[in-house]
């Protein structure tokens, strides 16, 4: 019965426990995937700065429409692939590199986001913007986040082998006259929508914690994409059922919980796993390997 009461029970009473397992499930399938090839194309950093700059959309949506789910995440939809455009732009025509250009433009976002909230919002709504809150996840959420899911999964399988050739050999792409820059937007689009699906549930500054850590993780395991992906998944949704239940009956904020959940596997990866890992190296040395 404690069994019962420890792990079933929050699910089987309340409503929005189901809901946020649900949603996480939803955000740990399609985003997972979308974390392997942000880790691939070397992009964690601009993944991050790619959710930062949600925020000035989001805040924008909020001025306009209050709490309103289609404004807030069409604003910071629009507001991510406006960020990567116009990063894309600048290190098109300038010496800039695209990771420096991300960075001055999830700076400003961040700023400019910040500043439409403190006009009409407070300090909660913009910790609500900032760190999102699982449990209070509803339907048309829920719709949301597993409709993102579903695009997502449809979308890389459409563009699952260009997308993988231009990760490791671009100008193979040139050479054949295919222009990976589209696919490359394409997938940025994708990952846009997945930080606006989660920052709905885990607020902005939270949202990549579950893309990347357990992708990073992954790493440690698998090297192929796909079975990266496979990884990933259960490790992303393991992360959020125990930071769910542990948030629940300890009363711990759930996003941060699931973050740290996920921290853990990253942890456990880094140190124990098949390939790459602390323990690999120590039981093969590199001046050992044939």
């Amino acid at each position: 019965m404690m069994l019962y009461d420890l792990l079933i029970a929050p699910f089987a009473d309340f409503g929005f426990m189901r809901r946020a397992l649900v949603a996480s499930l939803a955000l740990s399938v399609g985003g997972s995937a979308i974390g392997v090839f942000l880790i691939l194309r070397r992009m964690s950093l601009m993944g991050d700065a790619l959710a930062h700059s949600l925020l000035p959309g989001a805040a924008l949506g909020f001025l306009l429409g209050g709490l309103s789910l289609p404004a807030m995440s069409l604003g910071g939809f629009l507001a991510g692939v406006a960020t990567a455009l116009v990063s894309g732009v600048i290190a098109r025509f300038s010496s800039m590199r695209e990771d420096a250009s991300f960075a001055a433009a999830y700076l400003t976002a961040m700023a400019l986001g910040v500043l439409i909230v403190s006009l009409r919002g407070s300090a909660v709504d913009l910790m609500n913007i900032l760190f999102g809150a699982i449990l209070a996840v509803d339907e048309a959420a829920l719709v949301l986040v597993v409709s993102t899911a579903t695009l997502t999964l449809v979308g890389l399988a459409a563009i699952y082998r260009p997308l993988v050739v231009e990760c490791f050999n671009p100008g193979f792409l040139a050479a054949m006259g295919i222009r990976g820059s589209v696919y490359h937007y394409l997938f940025l689009s994708l990952a846009v929508l997945n930080m606006v699906a989660g920052f709905q549930a885990l607020g902005t500054l939270m949202a990549l914690g579950l893309i990347l850590l357990p992708a990073v993780a992954s790493s440690f395991w698998a090297r192929e994409v796909w079975s990266m992906t496979l990884v990933a998944a259960p490790m992303a949704f393991a992360s959020a059922l125990i930071g769910l239940l542990v948030s629940f009956h300890v009363g711990l904020p759930s996003g941060p919980v699931i973050v740290l959940f996920a921290s853990l596997f990253f942890l456990g990866s880094l140190l124990l796993g098949s390939r790459a890992s602390v323990r690999a190296r120590l039981s093969h040395p590199v001046h050992l390997r044939g």
